[in-house]
């Protein structure tokens, strides 16, 4: 049994937006987004949302290809906190992804509209970052203008090499804001352009991916944004479905071991139906099974291992950041009813009295709710409540917090 542990390899990839051998689920997910491709004029673009862990990037990366087999072009990238400094970092931010796409178009002067391709003659030049971005600096008015213009420009290219349009696509776009001390506004720049653009019956759509605070961020900004987008919001997988991004892979790869029924029971239980959460216990418990198999041993799940491990590798950080009274209030939420959907601070505070030495008034609450807010690890919903921004958060609150017995 030796060569199985050597030259195996193991079907599971935990990671940061890391595609899993199976994805599993997610076909209305896909079901919105081909409807949202389908529209010939632009009336809704779309958000898809939901807590770390969930596979929103993932599910962004398996997109891609069915937009572009629907004659759509492609770009756009995770948008860094710098992106988001001033009105001309995002400009551009989308006038380098745009150039991606355009770069192998070759264009005259502005004044000619010329499509062609480089050696037709002298003055042909391709359609890059250079050259958009000087069009960008030459153009007068304010930023939207200018990036307006840049975009209106670029239009009938598209147009011309067929293609339906294009998709600009940003993860982690929770961290877009204004920046009102500063006089800089990107995400309202953003929303204007495109609502502009879109106006004007140009199919340049925007697909934004971020937390559950992405959506509400965009409304108070504009509120017109309500109606921009079609939100898509990523919950845990069912059970049948984690249990076929479990099995899946091990028959797929013809995996010299399987887990057995219990063993896949067990990781369904304990991943909360998240996916990464599943590809992190299935890899951890396959490493393990291959392992105690070449040494003749009897293969088990190590669960309290491998949820040791989770705990020291995706929630320790956060919970190393928060101070010991945040940890309190936190252990207390911990133990509501409601801990895995929504919570107010009027139930915290009830919560509360269970507790002697985790006494809180309400104005306590609120305080400390907006410093964990600040730290990610709740957020306040459409409807005013507070929710966990990590999931299975409560549990490890528990794992660390309770006594032991």
């Amino acid at each position: 049994m030796a060569p199985i542990a050597t030259a195996f390899a193991n079907p599971f990839r935990p990671g940061a937006g890391h595609r899993p051998p199976y994805l599993a689920g997610r076909r209305a997910e896909e079901a919105e987004f081909r409807k949202t491709i389908k529209q010939t004029v632009i009336l809704e673009n779309m958000i898809l949302t939901g807590l770390r862990g969930v596979g929103k990037t993932v599910l962004l990366e398996s997109f891609k290809p069915i937009a572009v087999q629907e004659g759509w072009l492609w770009v756009g990238t995770d948008l860094s906190e710098s992106a988001s400094v001033s009105e001309d970092n995002l400009a551009q931010r989308i006038i380098t992804d745009l150039s991606v796409v355009t770069r192998n178009i070759y264009v005259g002067s502005p004044e000619q509209m010329a499509f062609g391709f480089a050696g037709q003659n002298k003055d042909v030049v391709p359609l890059g970052y250079d050259a958009l971005w000087g069009m960008f600096q030459n153009t007068p008015g304010l930023i939207a203008d200018k990036l307006k213009a840049v975009l209106l420009f670029v239009h009938p290219f598209i147009q011309r090499a067929g293609r339906r349009g294009i998709i600009f696509s940003y993860d982690e776009a929770q961290n877009l804001s204004d920046h009102r001390e500063k006089d800089q506004y990107p995400l309202s720049l953003l929303l204007e352009v495109f609502q502009s653009i879109q106006r004007q019956e140009i199919p340049f759509l925007l697909l934004l991916v971020g937390l559950p605070t992405l959506f509400q961020r965009l409304v108070e900004t504009r509120t017109y944004a309500e109606r921009m987008f079609r939100v898509v919001t990523l919950k845990r997988l069912s059970d049948a479905e984690s249990k076929d991004a479990i099995t899946k892979p091990i028959s797929a790869a013809k995996c010299p071991v399987s887990f057995a029924a219990p063993s896949v029971d067990l990781i369904v239980k304990y991943s909360g139906g998240y996916p990464y959460f599943i590809q992190f216990m299935c890899k951890e418990a396959y490493d393990a099974w291959i392992q105690l198999t070449s040494e003749g041993k009897e293969a088990s799940v190590p669960v309290n291992e491998i949820i040791r491990k989770l705990d020291n590798d995706f929630f320790s950080g956060r919970w190393s950041l928060i101070t010991e009274r945040q940890r309190k209030l936190l252990f207390v939420i911990s133990h509501l009813e409601t801990r895995n959907d929504e919570f107010t601070i009027k139930e915290i505070a009830v919560k509360a009295r269970e507790f002697p030495n985790a006494t809180f008034g309400s104005s306590q609450i609120n305080q400390l709710l907006t410093a964990l807010t600040l730290a990610g690890l709740v957020y306040k919903d459409r409807h005013g409540k507070y929710v966990f921004a990590v999931p299975l958060l409560a549990d490890f609150i528990k794992r660390t917090m309770e006594p032991s017995k």
